[in-house]
């Protein structure tokens, strides 16, 4: 609570596999990290864990001291002893989930993991989602999540991740902007100099908006090559 307001804080950080600027992979450096988001909801990207584990899980995998959370998974492709994609983090309960694919031609799979949550009597839409680097893959990555926003996500909703966007005039984030408001853009890669803004978070409505900062602390800055994103929000 914040001056009479029930406050949520949503966070999007890729992890890169959970390798560090310092190239050491280091899972619990990456949950230490999360825990001092103390976010509500965290959506990863470059989430790596091992093959076997069961697309319905929901305790923690490979982060095993984050056991306040429930995760969901969203693999985008496997190997033969890991898969790798986007994982979904929340202290609220999920009424549902959705795996959205998002893979353009020949490039690199992609998708975006959409679950519904349970808090305090309201429900939030969270859609999460890892772009592609190509430009043709992002306009056409976009129109998909447009499509499930309107097929499925009504009312209150979070979209963020990495969005690989930061080209001047080539933009596909402004789509996104036109749809769901303008979201602020903060620099978060590459960690150690932030000066690119590849992850984001939109809010609808965007007055719910709070504050949206990067969380640059000296632990951060080794964890991965990306910062992460953290928004507050106020839920309408």
């Amino acid at each position: 609570m914040q001056n009479g307001e029930r406050l949520l804080r949503i966070a999007t950080y890729n992890v890169h596999s959970c390798v560090g600027v310092d190239g050491r992979h280091d899972p619990e450096r990456i949950a230490r990290v999360v825990a001092e988001l103390d976010a509500d909801v965290v959506a990863l990207q470059e989430f790596t864990y091992p093959a076997d584990v069961a697309l319905e899980a929901r305790t923690p995998v490979v982060l095993t001291s984050l056991d306040r959370y429930d995760f969901t998974l969203g693999p985008t492709h496997a190997r033969n002893d890991h898969s790798f994609g986007n994982v979904l983090l929340t202290r609220h309960p999920i009424r549902d989930i959705f795996r959205v694919d998002l893979s353009h031609r020949r490039r690199e799979p992609r998708g975006a993991l959409a679950a519904t949550i349970d808090f305090g009597g309201g429900q939030l839409h969270v859609l999460s989602t890892h772009l592609g680097l190509r430009l043709a893959e992002r306009r056409f990555q976009v129109r998909q999540l447009l499509e499930h926003i309107d097929a499925r996500a009504t009312g209150f909703l979070a979209v963020l991740g990495d969005f690989n966007d930061w080209l001047p005039g080539r933009s596909v984030a402004h789509v996104l902007d036109d749809r769901l408001g303008y979201a602020a853009r903060r620099r978060s890669f590459p960690s150690r100099w932030p000066l690119l803004a590849l992850d984001r978070i939109w809010i609808r409505p965007v007055s719910a908006v709070r504050t949206v900062h990067v969380h640059c602390s000296p632990l951060a800055r080794r964890a991965s090559d990306h910062l992460p994103v953290v928004a507050v929000i106020a839920p309408p």
